[in-house]
């Protein structure tokens, strides 16, 4: 499919096509009607015979993967609105973001030159939108997406329709899973009931809907802590070696650094920084020495050492050169 659509002709061409320009033209329209795009590119490893990590690499997004995700938001988008007038549904929703997270991440851009205008809804998707094409290709580009991302609410399911604000739906749920979540069971279950005419059967929803968002939570967190194992494994013969990174968060204890060549993050703690005694500025997101002004900031580039791997804990140790 993905070779029909991007590169050469086939026995569904014109298909793909068609359906490919709808895709673009209903992005266009959720675009237009304030949803937010996030872009952030997936981390994934080439592993050897022994399932031991030999690359890091991020994984592209295509074309095809875009029209698939149309399709999907709109089938969900369609099946939630024929389920709004039921007495009790199941809804995937997402809450407006902190206000004081926007705030943080409002002062942090700036120092970057980007602008965020969070007077108002449709002010801050419209600049949260333009940051986040801005900084692509940017240096800065992880690290905004990812200040970005935690500055929003968690997506998560419930009987209460408090509207998707990510994707601006006023009615949006999970029907359409490929890989059959628990929480679209329970959709094609009730849309059974809705479509036959029968009374529905399903009870205790908003109980499950809690669940189902727990264990969500469990999972992205074991899909989290795996990916950091693997990053964590991929540079354990790597010590002693200099690589270029970008300061990806700060706290009083040390600096957060992401290598630009593979994407592994790893910690400089404040007591490994031999040049100056460092204190933490939390107004400004960084470190800065007490005796010569030397001052780390979020964004800024350094040099560093791989100094030790703990795969155990899951840590990944630098020191600045």
């Amino acid at each position: 499919a993905e070779e029909a659509v991007e590169t050469k002709k086939g026995p569904f061409t014109k298909e793909l096509s068609l359906l490919n320009n709808v895709a673009k033209k209903f992005r266009k329209s959720r675009m237009e009607n304030n949803s937010i795009e996030f872009n952030r590119k997936e981390i994934g490893f080439i592993l050897d015979k022994d399932n031991e990590p030999l690359k890091v690499k991020q994984k592209k997004i295509l074309d095809t993967h875009k029209l698939v995700e149309e399709f999907m938001l709109m089938a969900n988008k369609i099946v939630a609105t024929k389920l709004s007038n039921l007495k009790s549904t199941i809804y995937r929703v997402h809450d407006l973001p902190d206000n004081e997270k926007l705030k943080a991440l409002k002062v942090i851009v700036k120092e970057f030159g980007y602008v965020l205008d969070i007077s108002s809804r449709e002010g801050t998707t419209k600049t949260l939108n333009k940051l986040l094409k801005d900084v692509q290709g940017k240096k800065e580009q992880n690290l905004i997406e990812t200040l970005a991302i935690r500055s929003m609410s968690k997506a998560e399911y419930s009987t209460q329709n408090i509207g998707h604000y990510g994707l601006a739906f006023k009615n949006y749920t999970h029907f359409t899973s490929p890989i059959r979540r628990y929480p679209d069971i329970m959709v094609h279950r009730i849309l059974n009931e809705c479509l036959s005419n029968m009374p529905t059967k399903q009870k205790g929803l908003e109980k499950k809907c809690k669940h189902c968002s727990e264990q969500e939570n469990n999972a992205t967190k074991a899909e989290r802590d795996s990916i950091k194992y693997m990053q964590i494994k991929y540079m354990e013969n790597k010590k002693g070696e200099e690589f270029k990174g970008i300061i990806s968060g700060i706290t009083d204890w040390g600096l957060y650094v992401e290598l630009e060549e593979n994407k592994c993050e790893g910690m400089v703690y404040v007591k490994d920084i031999k040049e100056d005694n460092f204190v933490f500025d939390q107004t400004r997101q960084a470190l800065k020495g007490t005796k010569t002004d030397r001052t780390y900031q979020l964004g800024d580039e350094v040099y560093v050492k791989v100094k030790k791997t703990d795969l155990v804990k899951k840590h990944l140790d630098f020191t600045i050169i």
